[in-house]
């Protein structure tokens, strides 16, 4: 049984990788990664660290390209691909472009689709933009629904999905799996560590302006404070973050880090201030205290339970 699971952006990867090598175990499955360009350069740098051999590649990247261009370009290589060599079942994950095209691409091809991470819902269209609709769309297509919470399953529930199942967040799993290849690093006590990420669309300039204010006033407030920003690749989000920080002391600006660079830097850290949906869900098995850099969240547990603070 020929199983291709997509994966675009480097959140999908490392959640995707746990099921991977998984079913590599099972008799009759032949699980084959394929890699669709979505976030090329940050996701050719991760396929090692997490032992993924992708099986085919796609080339949809264009510099400056529209959303409504990455899903044609999506959809008409995703086309040839599964008339060329098609799969049995099409396995995605969360919320993004390549999932949304991914999922309609083997629709319309009639290949049953599994959606990892399903039902987690903000319910604003355009909070987080696109991914809401993404993983809307995605459940209308799906067969299989694996959520990762008991929030999210009872959505799926109240949506009249059936075929739900609550399996946990494979995050977790690859966390623990990465934690054990790595050596702890010792940290110095005098310096509480803050780790900061940001690239959403809704926070594009005057939203990202204002995140930016906010870590000086942290810097001047806190002399203890040390504060590492890794950037994002997208232009516009690196432009306005090097003007407003670029000068600021005790806040390093620095190129995105790999996956293991990232679990040791989660795992030294006292605060991490995100918009990221994965390190949101990663933090907690670290102890390590979130402040959420959004208006709205889809990921409400962590919330609840007191370990992130919506923030805006």
């Amino acid at each position: 049984m020929k199983i291709d699971l997509l994966i675009g952006t480097r959140p999908e990867a490392i959640k995707l990788a746990p099921v991977y090598h998984v079913m590599k175990h099972y008799p009759g499955m032949e699980p084959r990664v394929l890699f669709t360009g979505q976030h090329l350069e940050m996701l050719e740098g991760i396929a090692d660290p997490l032992d993924l051999d992708p099986y085919h590649r796609l080339t949809v990247m264009k510099k400056g390209q529209s959303l409504n261009e990455l899903s044609a370009s999506l959809l008409t290589e995703l086309q040839a691909y599964f008339q060329s060599d098609r799969p049995d079942l099409v396995i995605v994950q969360g919320d993004t472009t390549s999932s949304f095209m991914g999922a309609l691409a083997a629709y319309h091809n009639q290949i049953p689709v599994v959606h990892v991470e399903a039902g987690l819902r903000t319910g604003d269209n355009y909070a987080p933009f696109p991914e809401e609709v993404n993983r809307k769309g995605i459940a209308q297509i799906a067969e299989l629904h694996f959520a990762p919470t008991r929030k999210a399953f009872e959505q799926l529930k109240s949506e009249g999905h059936t075929s739900v199942h609550l399996t946990g967040n494979t995050v977790v799993d690859a966390i623990h799996q990465m934690r054990e290849k790595l050596a702890s690093d010792s940290t110095d006590a005098d310096v509480k560590h803050i780790l900061v990420t940001t690239h959403r669309r809704e926070a594009e300039e005057q939203g990202l302006r204002s995140i930016c204010g906010a870590l000086k006033q942290i810097t001047t407030s806190k002399e203890d404070v040390r504060i590492k920003l890794p950037m994002h690749l997208n232009p516009k989000v690196r432009s306005v973050i090097k003007e407003e920080l670029c000068e600021t002391p005790r806040i390093d600006l620095i190129e995105p880090l790999s996956y293991p660079d990232m679990v040791k830097e989660l795992n030294r850290s006292w605060l991490l201030i995100t918009d990221s949906g994965g390190l949101q869900e990663e933090a907690p098995a670290f102890d390590l205290p979130v402040l959420v850099l959004r208006e709205k969240s889809e990921r409400m547990e962590a919330v609840e339970a007191g370990s992130a603070i919506l923030c805006g």
